[in-house]
């Protein structure tokens, strides 16, 4: 698999999070980007925000495209969770994209 762009994981998570974010989420990428996501999407930006997820940005896109389980990424540690772990579930639903893979 190929390791998604910037501008795609930026494009990917903006569309899942626009209006469905209650709060704010910080995504780090190690190498790739830092991006600040709310309910007015994502941009790239490593402003403080309620949570803090940490991976790789394979991992995140593979959530973002419903092929990775975010709650099975954390548990085989491709996920760091810095905050509160009920509100990264939430969050990690609401990237997941439905009814693309099962």
């Amino acid at each position: 698999m190929t390791k998604p762009s910037k501008a795609e994981i930026i494009d990917l998570v903006s569309k899942l999070s626009k209006n469905r974010i209650k709060g704010s989420v910080r995504l780090e990428m190690p190498g790739t980007a830092t991006l600040y996501v709310d309910e007015t999407g994502a941009i790239e930006s490593d402003r403080a925000a309620d949570i803090t997820l940490t991976a790789d940005a394979s991992v995140f896109y593979d959530i973002a495209m419903g092929v990775k389980n975010p709650a099975k990424a954390f548990m085989l540690r491709q996920l760091k969770v810095d905050g509160n772990p009920m509100k990264a579930l939430k969050i990690g639903e609401i990237l997941s994209t439905t009814g693309e893979a099962s």
